[in-house]
């Protein structure tokens, strides 16, 4: 139970000691920052129940100075993370989060940030001549990226040039050299408009990129927060008690008092470079190299046998679309029901579509067009039409996170010419890897939704499935769990 009168500084170590006990971590000695790392990351993450690892004694750097990856890939590690209790299943952890959503934004002004004046963030400083960043054991991930990436699971706390807001957002950090990063921040994306204020003033724009601390932190930061929400609120929203953070020597800008790492600067007007290329969430590489701004390094704070957060996106699974999937299903479900469409079971945005372009509802039908409205609802909703491509309808009986099941409904109750509705001109994104053959400068998509539901007209006549029920399944493997789990 959280207390509320205790602030919280989002200590990594406090939440792996938490998982530890869970025998949800995995420590890997001697795997080389060289590729070695990532790829044993990504292959982790394709197994059935992926494992959080800790890398150490990584060659060419000190023992004790660590990378920590697939934090939120599974869905014991997920609800700890949200501090949603205990869970069995995927749906049931989206059913957990089903509303939370809106509850956390709604209190969030109640959880501002306290400010504390030490932190075991300042054990170590680096300033001036000191500074070096490659003193991380930052990874090179994949063969064909443009660079070594330090930041990815990380927060970069901004600060807007008219108001008091702080921003807190996941943006990627690549490495040019020892005082030297880039900071990738998409177009419109509120770190981007702050720094867009700042370089039209002139001035030059404050950053402190925090490369490690509890993963509710850059898992927070990654999802859509209201415009002038600091997501320091949200998170002291999620915890039940406020965020404890310091102030950096620098900037001024707060950062959680437990961080592992943080780099501190400026990102100054005019000063930008090539950055990438750098896997994106769908799987693929952008389709060129581009430029980002500079963020010159001036301090460096770190703990003792510093952990630094790795979550690099890269094809599905990866080290992040789990928890993606997870939380979009369940905003996904909840904007269905504001929508006014009955029955529906479970959403499921799975991972192989980046948790947006592959998107499963289960329904019972109650009357005719009831599929059709739920999958263009799924595909057009607000939370739903931002680079959404197939939506699948299925009845009660399928698990909408199974593709086996999913599939299997398509084959069996789908009509090719009856059952795929396709819509034009839909909302796209010129992230999209289809993009390069759109032939146009605007990012409009077309959109399909599959009923895989069993005519409505013919329900009475379709034919039954051929297998066991679901209680008897649940009881067999109640009684002979000790055969079918070997």
């Amino acid at each position: 139970m959280t207390n509320p009168n205790k602030a919280n500084g989002l200590d990594l170590r406090r939440w792996l000691e938490d998982i530890a006990a869970m025998r949800q971590v995995k420590e890997v000695p001697g795997a080389d920052w060289r590729l070695e790392l990532g790829a044993i990351s990504e292959l982790n993450v394709k197994k059935a129940d992926p494992m959080a690892l800790l890398f150490d004694e990584i060659p060419g750097y000190p023992a004790g100075h660590r990378v920590l990856t697939c934090t939120t890939s599974n869905a014991v590690r997920l609800a700890n993370i949200l501090r949603l209790g205990s869970v069995d299943s995927h749906q049931d952890l989206v059913g957990k989060l089903r509303g939370r959503p809106n509850a956390w934004k709604s209190r969030a002004a109640d959880f501002p940030p306290v400010e504390v004046d030490d932190g075991p963030v300042f054990e170590h400083v680096m300033s001036g001549d000191e500074v070096d960043v490659t003193a991380f054991p930052a990874p090179l991930w994949h063969e064909k990226d443009g660079g070594r990436y330090i930041g990815t699971g990380c927060m970069v706390v901004t600060r807007d040039l008219d108001t008091d807001w702080v921003n807190v957002g996941t943006y990627r950090v690549m490495i040019h050299d020892r005082n030297h990063v880039g900071l990738d921040m998409i177009p419109g994306k509120h770190g981007a408009i702050q720094y867009d204020k700042h370089v039209d003033a002139g001035k030059p724009f404050p950053v402190a990129i925090v490369l490690g601390c509890d993963p509710l932190g850059y898992t927070i930061s990654g999802i859509e927060v209201p415009y002038g929400m600091c997501e320091y609120n949200y998170i002291g929203a999620i915890l039940g008690q406020p965020v404890e953070v310091v102030r950096g020597q620098l900037t001024g800008l707060p950062i959680p008092s437990a961080a592992e790492i943080v780099l501190e600067g400026w990102a100054h007007p005019g000063d930008i470079k090539e950055e990438g290329p750098f896997g994106e969430f769908h799987g693929y590489y952008p389709g060129k190299q581009g430029t980002s701004p500079v963020v010159t390094i001036e301090r460096v704070y770190y703990r003792s046998q510093p952990i630094l957060l790795g979550s690099p996106p890269a094809k599905p699974p990866n080290d992040y679309s789990y928890s993606k999937a997870v939380m979009r299903s369940a905003l996904l479900m909840d904007a269905l029901q504001a929508a006014g469409v009955p029955d529906v079971q479970s959403v499921w945005a799975h991972e192989i579509g980046g948790a947006r372009m592959f998107n499963v509802v289960s329904i019972k039908q109650r009357y005719a067009g009831h599929s059709r409205q739920a999958g263009h609802l799924l595909l057009n909703c607000g939370v739903g039409a931002y680079m959404s491509r197939w939506a699948v309808v299925v009845d009660e009986d399928i698990d909408p996170s199974n593709l086996q099941e999913v599939m299997w409904a398509v084959a069996t109750r789908a009509d090719p010419e009856r059952d795929i509705d396709v819509l034009t001109r839909g909302m796209g994104s010129k992230n999209d890897p289809m993009f390069v053959t759109f032939g146009t400068d605007t990012a409009f998509n077309s959109k399909a939704v599959i009923d895989a539901c069993r005519p409505y007209d013919y329900l009475g006549r379709f034919p039954e499935v051929a297998e066991a029920s679901k209680a008897l399944q649940a009881e067999t493997r109640r009684k002979w769990g000790h055969v079918l789990d070997e």
